[in-house]
């Protein structure tokens, strides 16, 4: 459970290491030499690790002829050959047109019906001396492929500033599946603030390894972030503060709507939650009647939980989900709605029941399907709803059975265990910002669990997959994400997407190391772990 998150009291001190990039933190282990420029990337040589690797054949090189060849008219496949002709025409200083014109040379993005067995996100990646063709049979196949590709150039192509070539792909065929549908990283932007460009930053490095979920916590005792017309004073009042006293914020419906939209286009789905009915202090700041006693609280700065809850038998409280999750549910084309349901301590039993089985109905009303925290498998899940656990090595027996239970009688589950998933833990306890409620986290441990494993008893078709919240009691600009953030989630994306015969630490290790010079050419913060043997940049 998540019941002892609370936070140092040394936040400016905190702040102020990390605006050093926390360069003093943990010295580098004596990195391997720098690959000679002239020699491409193994194929395969990637994070996440690809399914199927065939290497073998003449390298491709990006030079003053290519062309990104984008097959058909589909408006989407242009978008990814756009993209990734913007990615590349900065360090590489070529032109690189974007052309539907036919070829069988240069970059050849291609959607194909022959690739159905690729399924939704699929691709095959083939290359040779005269082209790369990446085939997918959908659009977020291609895009996926596009990131191995990047993937498989030198780290300064991700400068912004012409860098010296070659820029050769090494020669052979990939053929890459995800093990899992639901690939997610989750950002707390209720107890510190995010503005919509620090989310965009942190979905591109979510897309770079084939996350394919952001879940945004939109609401808390600490903030509410998201405007509601219907009730205003919820952004306006509810968030109007944050951890520390600091001013807070939220976003209007047409940032909500931007960030969705950004997310969109790297083929991320947003899933909004507000949580309920615990962690409703900001709420019920801003309006007084969703208090069984009428009487607001003031709003909360703090990083206790469990004191809050809304008041089940009021049927006003049922409008105000009703209103909520019928604003949120038209701003989000995604199929999700998180309603939260997790440390509902000061709600008894028989009434979270009872709430539940109120609330569940309304999101499937306006078409969306209900996530929960696990806590939702004490009450009576709903048809096709997805329980999220975040418990972990000292979590009671009985809980674990709770949520095994719920998955043998068809609820699909989400793993995000605290312990190896929770991106807010600290490394070692000289780590400056984080938590250690649930222990500490090095890289190591946060990589080597088995998703289709780990709850002893749930089918494994049961697993929809994993993901990797982000709690932010300590965490308040992007540098701090970065910082807890990498190199853990790339390690929790390869969890998800490679199969599970790959999973070796030792063979992972030395792939994780070479995305640090990649981490520092695009300018990313990150921990320097001494488990992890990093490349020169």
């Amino acid at each position: 459970m998540r019941p002892h998150r609370t936070a140092p009291r040394l936040f400016g001190a905190l702040f102020l290491v990390a605006a050093a990039g926390f360069s003093c933190l943990a010295a580098a282990p004596p990195g391997s030499a720098a690959r000679p420029a002239a020699e491409p990337v193994p194929l395969g040589r990637v994070v996440p690790v690809p399914a199927k690797v065939q290497a073998g054949g003449a390298p491709y090189e990006i030079d003053s002829g290519t062309r990104i060849r984008v097959e058909g008219d589909s408006r989407a496949v242009r978008r990814v050959g756009e993209q990734l002709a913007g990615l590349l025409r900065p360090a590489t200083g070529l032109g690189l047109p974007v052309t539907e014109a036919a070829g069988a040379d240069g970059i050849r993005l291609r959607l194909s019906d022959s690739a159905r067995e690729l399924g939704g996100e699929g691709y095959r990646l083939q290359s040779g001396s005269r082209a790369v063709t990446i085939t997918a049979h959908k659009a977020a196949g291609l895009f996926r492929g596009v990131q191995t590709l990047r993937q498989q150039l030198p780290p300064s192509v991700e400068k912004r500033t012409k860098q010296a070539g070659p820029w050769k792909v090494a020669g052979g065929t990939v053929e890459d599946t995800p093990r899992f549908e639901h690939r997610g990283a989750m950002l707390d932007v209720s107890r510190h603030f995010f503005s919509v460009e620090q989310v965009k930053r942190y979905i591109d490095q979510m897309a770079m390894y084939k996350i394919n979920k952001l879940h945004l916590h939109l609401s808390d005792d600490q903030g509410w972030r998201i405007a509601i017309d219907s009730w205003p004073r919820l952004a306006e009042y509810g968030g109007s503060t944050q951890v520390g006293g600091g001013p807070g914020g939220y976003y209007t419906k047409e940032q909500y709507k931007e960030i969705v939209a950004y997310a969109g286009e790297r083929y991320l789905e947003v899933i909004p939650e507000i949580d309920m009915p615990g962690h409703t202090n900001a709420a019920l700041a801003s309006y007084a009647e969703l208090n069984c006693d009428g009487v607001a609280p003031p709003l909360y700065t703090g990083t206790e939980v469990g004191f809050s809850s809304l008041c089940v038998p009021k049927e006003v409280t049922y409008d105000f989900v009703d209103d909520v999750v019928r604003e949120i549910a038209a701003l989000t084309p995604g199929r999700y709605i998180h309603i939260g349901g997790d440390e509902a301590h000061s709600t008894s039993h028989e009434d979270y029941v009872k709430f539940m089985d109120r609330v569940q109905p309304v999101v499937a009303k306006y078409g969306k399907t209900v996530i929960g925290w696990h806590q939702l498998t004490g009450a009576k899940p709903a048809k096709g709803a997805v329980a999220q656990y975040w418990g972990y090595d000292k979590t009671g027996q009985a809980e674990r059975d709770q949520v095994v239970n719920a998955a043998k009688n068809g609820t699909k589950l989400v793993l995000s265990p605290a312990d190896r998933a929770y991106l807010d833990m600290k490394y070692t306890p000289a780590t400056p910002l984080g938590l250690a409620w649930a222990g500490y986290v090095e890289v190591d441990r946060s990589y080597d669990w088995d998703p289709g494993a780990y709850l002893k008893g749930a089918p494994e078709d049961s697993i929809l997959g994993v993901e990797a919240p982000l709690w932010s009691e300590t965490i308040s600009e992007s540098q701090h994400i970065e910082y807890m953030a990498f190199p853990r989630l790339p390690g929790i994306a390869e969890l998800g997407w490679s199969p599970a015969s790959t999973h070796d630490w030792d063979a992972y290790k030395a792939r994780l190391a070479e995305q640090g010079p990649r981490w520092e050419a695009l300018g990313m913060n990150y921990y320097r772990s001494p488990l992890v043997p990093w490349a020169a940049g």
